[in-house]
């Protein structure tokens, strides 16, 4: 992300992971080289998670298709989980899974309202429940 909105949530995602005993890191460059990366790695000794993140004002956050393949192929090529971390203001952070993505003309969406149905919480993602 290059605004400092998504550069904060990014630092504020993994200063939480670290908080819970996983491993993470911020990827230098994420979105603007020739090569997919995502914003966030994270791991502990049982898996690994490759993390696009956003963050938010509206009800709803649009993603590209690009964007959506690019998370799935660095995800498959270095054997981690694709999530999608949206921080929505005034509601927190929600985790989804490209698969529960609603599928737009343009690309895809996710609506904070499918947030119980279709996200998890921080707490759910990172194994604390």
């Amino acid at each position: 992300m290059s605004n400092p909105k998504g550069s904060n949530a990014e630092r504020e995602l993994v200063r939480m992971l670290w908080s819970k005993g996983w491993g993470a890191i911020r990827s230098a460059g994420s979105g603007s080289m020739h090569f997919p990366s995502p914003d966030i790695l994270a791991g502990n000794k049982i898996r690994r998670l490759a993390i696009e993140v956003k963050a938010t004002k509206e009800e709803k956050k649009y993603f590209p298709d690009e964007e959506i393949k690019q998370l799935l192929n660095f995800s498959d090529y270095f054997g981690a989980e694709p999530w999608f971390a949206i921080k929505f203001t005034g509601f927190g952070w929600v985790f989804v899974n490209p698969e529960d993505l609603e599928k737009t003309r343009s690309g895809f969406a996710f609506s904070k309202s499918n947030t119980e149905r279709k996200g998890l919480t921080f707490e759910e993602l990172s194994g604390e429940i």
